[in-house]
């Protein structure tokens, strides 16, 4: 990817320390494009920072310049970042709604690179419950948030809502860019969903999972610079462009699929539930329910990743996941023995968490039983963190670990 960045500036009186951004970033090599909102240009004009990045700066949607290609969609391919500092409350709401009415709004919609946002705004419009659901959306949606700072404010009151430093913007820009890399060259394989086990065509025995973490698993490990291969059962989401899915409804089809497909692969990571039994005998045709046997006869299911662990080699790493409504690091440092897993991931089900939820709560044990606990938050976050104790797994982190907790 080409080493330009794209920063995005809208109509915040911190509006200045953007150039400082944009020379941050410069000082690291890379090219900037500058981006303002119409209001942005009321306070600054675009000729300081085409002055500055070198780089006419965009401001219209509708300024194409006479060529066939389209100016967004070019520079989306282009970029290795999207920075929007200032965020003013008025972009970010539009990001999170998806609203496309300006070059800036329009160009989100289209990047596939990191996005971080540095808001910056008086502290009640910060606290308001709209700014911060539309925070959270985009943080779900795997957007980098820069926290703001506490101090004075434009309107003359002290409280948080100061555009965060420019050095800590650069530097967490360039953390995220680091992060699109730092999987490159492997081959990431990630089940997810459940599996369905038929009685007949019309009745079976399966679980409430959404497949919602396995999906935010193979979006972010493709973000990150890996081939990806997701073996799906059934869900509605639809896959990340740039990642191969397989379809499977049973567990014997996704046990077939998943140790097809390993001996290849660097990773896998198995956040697939799959069902524990199925039913002995399975009828072409739907039974009459009258012709149904008072007792059903069931059996146990092979466990994919206890299979995967067996058949695992050196410089393989193994990933699973246990839902627990117990004890969660108790349970989950005994399957990962069970099995042979190297990192295991307890996630707590029920009581809203879980099945078919956008959160989870999770206990992460890694190598020799170290365990992190995460409090609730996104599957979409969740699966940052994951990711990030593969990579440490793997040795590809150079940033310090965060500290981990457990007996």
């Amino acid at each position: 990817m080409a080493a330009k960045i794209a920063l995005g500036v809208s109509s915040s009186v911190s509006i200045y320390k953007a150039c400082e951004v944009l020379r941050g970033f410069q000082e690291k090599g890379y090219t900037v494009q500058v981006i303002m909102t119409r209001n942005a240009t009321r306070l600054v004009s675009p000729l300081l920072f085409s002055s500055l990045s070198g780089l006419r700066t965009i401001v219209d949607l509708w300024d194409e310049p006479e060529a066939r290609s389209i100016t967004h969609v070019k520079l989306a391919s282009e970029i290795s970042l999207l920075c929007v500092a200032p965020a003013t409350a008025d972009i970010i709401g539009k990001f999170a709604g998806g609203i496309a009415d300006d070059f800036l709004s329009t160009f989100f919609l289209s990047v596939r690179s990191p996005v971080v946002i540095a808001p910056a705004m008086n502290e009640t419009m910060y606290v308001h419950p709209q700014t911060q659901a539309n925070i959270k959306k985009l943080k779900g949606l795997g957007v980098i948030l820069v926290e703001p700072g506490k101090g004075y404010l434009a309107c003359g009151t002290e409280g948080t809502g100061r555009l965060a430093q420019p050095e800590i913007i650069v530097r967490d820009s360039l953390a995220a860019i680091a992060a699109g890399k730092e999987l490159e060259g492997l081959k990431i394989l990630v089940t997810a969903g459940p599996t369905r086990e038929y009685l007949d065509p019309v009745r079976f025995i399966s679980n409430p999972s959404s497949g919602k973490m396995g999906y935010e698993l193979a979006r972010e490990a493709l973000s990150r610079g890996a081939r990806v291969v997701m073996i799906s059962g059934p869900s509605a989401f639809e896959p990340t462009p740039g990642v191969e899915t397989i379809r499977v409804e049973s567990a014997r089809e996704m046990e077939k699929a998943v140790l097809k497909r390993f001996p290849a692969s660097d990773v896998l990571i198995m956040a697939a539930a799959v069902s524990d039994f199925r039913f002995r005998i399975a009828h072409k045709n739907k039974i009459a329910k009258a012709e149904v046997p008072g007792k059903l006869e069931i059996e146990m299911i092979p466990d994919i990743l206890a299979l995967a662990g067996k058949m695992k080699r050196k410089g393989q790493l193994l990933v699973g996941f246990a839902a627990e409504t117990g004890d969660v690091l108790v349970n989950a440092r005994k399957k990962m023995a069970e099995k042979g897993a190297d990192i295991m991931v307890g996630n707590r089900v029920g009581a809203g968490l879980g099945f078919g939820t956008d959160d989870n709560e999770v206990t992460i044990v890694t190598g020799r039983g170290r365990a992190r606990r995460i409090p609730r938050t996104s599957k979409r976050e969740i699966s940052r963190i994951v990711l990030d104790c593969v990579g440490e797994a793997l040795g590809k982190k150079e940033r310090s670990k965060k500290p981990e907790t457990g007996s």
